[in-house]
């Protein structure tokens, strides 16, 4: 699949024009047209919500698109609580799905009436303690030896996330016991993850394990949380998943452990941040520096404090130079950033075309988890997001940090 961009070159550099690079661009009409195509294909089932995962991309702008299109939010933090709660989420809407939580976070959660999901069976009686148990909750199961999981999220049995297989048991019964009658589950064991019999795997493990809570405790589950980690072709190799595919493979595995044992015909859930806004937003950067030492390093006016994916998990993302799309890819680089650390590189060995200074580069696939993993390191300043519309009818909406932000918060 050849990765091409939606928007003209010449409407791309007058932004350059107008915007100080570096700057992340989310293209709207394509996020929307994927929440409505993922939403549409889980029709089939007694009810689906797909809960966007606020930590891909918090930005009120980009929430108030997911909940003009159907989806709920999938919050892990007091501060997107707070993003949801001005975007005008509420209730069960909201799926609260944090660790090593604080109480005022609880608090919060209960006040707005959202899903509270557990991490730990010991938040049984710290919830309990300090804020008193909510009407409905969620406990977030890790099946630890009985499944893999993959390099971003790590092999289940030394996640920190989540209660084990016997906890499970346990804890719903401790709920139960306290009077607790609504219940969701929830689980999430890899992350971008191409293949989509590793989610038909896991909707047969936490069918069956909702009918074992039925069994054992004598609990219905309303909400089954199938997790996120649904990846993206980050390659232009790679081949995306099909969601029509996906939702009917789920629906057969459903109808036979679910519906056909006469269980509750619980919600189906996905928590998706990645699949939602990832292919949909770009990294606008110029070329700065050219360096030929050992390597040939092309030098960006972005480095790692905006993107910080490549050096994390050597993650590849796509890069196109404006006006050498057609040209041959026959010079290696080094994409490099500025800040003091000699792993500030978005590409290492890179064929490209010949690059110069002034090029503007474009990164692809940076829409979830890209500007909001920024940091401030070297005194590097985030940068501004841009909302295109279509056409050219382009919103700021987070303008670049200035370094009297930066310099705000300090005693001095």
């Amino acid at each position: 699949m050849r990765k091409t961009l939606p928007f003209t070159n010449e409407f791309l550099l007058e932004l350059t024009e107008q915007y100080p690079t570096p700057f992340y661009l989310y293209d709207e009409a394509a996020i929307r047209r994927n929440a409505r195509r993922f939403i549409t294909a889980f029709d089939g089932f007694p009810a689906f919500q797909e809960y966007f995962a606020v930590k891909a991309a918090p930005n009120p702008h980009l929430l108030k698109i997911f909940k003009e299109e159907g989806c709920g939010v999938d919050c892990s933090s007091l501060a997107e609580l707070l993003l949801a709660e001005r975007v005008g989420f509420s209730g069960h809407d909201i799926f609260m799905s944090s660790n090593d939580t604080p109480a005022v976070e609880f608090e919060k959660a209960k006040e707005m009436g959202a899903i509270i999901n557990l991490d730990d069976i010991s938040h049984i009686d710290f919830v309990e303690k300090t804020v008193g148990l909510p009407e409905m909750i969620s406990c977030r199961y890790n099946p630890g030896p009985l499944r893999t999981g993959n390099s971003i999220i790590g092999n289940p049995i030394e996640a920190k996330y989540g209660f084990t297989r016997d906890q499970i048991y346990e804890g719903y019964k401790i709920l139960k016991d306290k009077g607790i009658r609504r219940f969701g589950i929830h689980t999430m064991v890899a992350s971008n993850e191409l293949n989509p019999d590793y989610f038909l795997e896991t909707a047969r493990m936490m069918f069956d394990l909702v009918y074992k809570l039925k069994v054992i405790v004598g609990v219905d589950i309303e909400v089954i949380n199938l997790g996120g980690g649904l990846g993206i072709p980050y390659i232009p190799e790679d081949k995306p998943i099909n969601y029509e595919e996906l939702a009917n493979d789920v629906m057969a595995i459903y109808q036979e452990k679910i519906l056909d044992r006469g269980l509750f015909p619980s919600k189906i859930a996905f928590e998706s941040g990645r699949l939602m806004t990832g292919p949909y937003g770009y990294l606008v950067t110029k070329v700065l520096h050219k360096k030929e030492t050992y390597k040939d390093y092309i030098g960006l006016d972005a480095c790692m404090a905006n993107l910080m994916r490549p050096a994390l998990y050597n993650a590849y993302h796509h890069i196109t130079v404006i006006g050498k799309e057609n040209d041959r890819l026959d010079h290696k680089y080094d994409i490099v950033g500025s800040l003091c650390e000699n792993n500030d590189k978005f590409a290492i060995d890179r064929y490209m075309p010949k690059l110069d200074i002034g090029d503007i580069l474009v990164f692809h696939d940076v829409g979830a988890h890209g500007h909001c993993m920024g940091f401030n390191y070297n005194g590097k300043l985030r940068s501004a997001e841009l909302l295109w519309h279509g056409d050219r009818d382009c919103e700021m909406i987070r303008r670049a940090e200035t370094m009297d932000d930066y310099f705000a918060t300090l005693n001095f």
